[in-house]
């Protein structure tokens, strides 16, 4: 996991690295990545799922952009918590700790393929989208009894990033959070280019950081840059609620910062 992203922000912005030293046994999710990232029906779901939201609707980014964040997101977050001791859930399920990281990766992967159905209820209708791409996918690393069990966690890891349901595991805890920190300008990009100002896009542009530590106290401290008040929502309205019965709420700490300008500020920290 390195500290740097080259182009994607400073020191501190923490990125999965395959070949890195991990908390966790990584090759299983390296191979996994690679097939992701090389196949063309997950590839083409990711460019189609972004057409409902942003062109049809206006609203922020859900697309391979949006993906690619939230999965390294989702892996950083994981490899914090568990370098912090934190207990995953997998194993419950028969399967391997390699195969936690797996979970994750798949569906933060998937989580909202559903967007090409519609942007409303995306959460459920993500379910069937992905339950047939992973049928397709999970023979190639699993036999028949783990790749049901596989299964059976990544959709439950989709379907909780939406705050109406609960997560029961530590995965899909991950992901929940992971989903609510993809929030800096570049997620509000193509709709405020074009003209969107509703406040999912204007409180977007308001973040100019968000980056992951080891915490004090707690496996894990984000950090978030704002650059005037806007950025609250973002922060008090939307990640918050991401945080709040993830699970993970005792292992994660989160500090907003506004850093813009001088002067009086509405807002000048906030912790969670």
């Amino acid at each position: 996991m390195s500290d740097s992203h080259p182009g994607d922000g400073g020191a501190g912005d923490r990125v999965y690295v395959p070949d890195d030293d991990h908390a966790f046994p990584a090759e299983r999710l390296n191979d996994v990545l690679a097939f992701l990232d090389e196949d063309p029906e997950v590839q083409a779901y990711l460019e189609a799922q972004n057409v409902n939201p942003v062109d049809r609707l206006g609203y922020n980014d859900h697309g391979a952009k949006h993906v690619e964040i939230v999965r390294n997101r989702a892996l950083c977050l994981y490899d914090l918590l568990k370098a912090g001791g934190v207990e995953f859930h997998a194993g419950q399920q028969g399967l391997d700790e390699a195969d936690e990281a797996v979970v994750v990766a798949l569906a933060a992967t998937l989580h909202d393929i559903g967007h090409v159905v519609h942007r409303d209820d995306h959460a459920y209708w993500s379910i069937p989208l992905a339950s047939d791409v992973l049928d397709r996918i999970l023979p190639e690393f699993y036999g028949t009894v783990d790749a049901v069990r596989m299964r059976a966690e990544v959709l439950h890891a989709i379907l909780c990033h939406h705050t109406a349901e609960d997560p029961l595991t530590g995965e899909a805890g991950v992901i929940r959070i992971a989903d609510g920190l993809d929030m800096e300008r570049g997620r509000s990009r193509i709709p405020y280019e074009e003209g969107s100002r509703g406040i999912n896009t204007i409180s977007s542009q308001a973040i100019d950081r968000v980056s992951l530590h080891p915490g004090d106290g707690v496996p894990v401290r984000v950090e978030i840059e704002m650059r005037n008040a806007a950025g609250v929502y973002q922060v008090d309205n939307l990640l918050k609620a991401k945080l709040r019965d993830s699970g993970l709420e005792e292992h994660v700490s989160i500090v907003a910062l506004n850093t813009g300008g001088e002067g009086d500020q509405l807002v000048e920290r906030i912790e969670l």
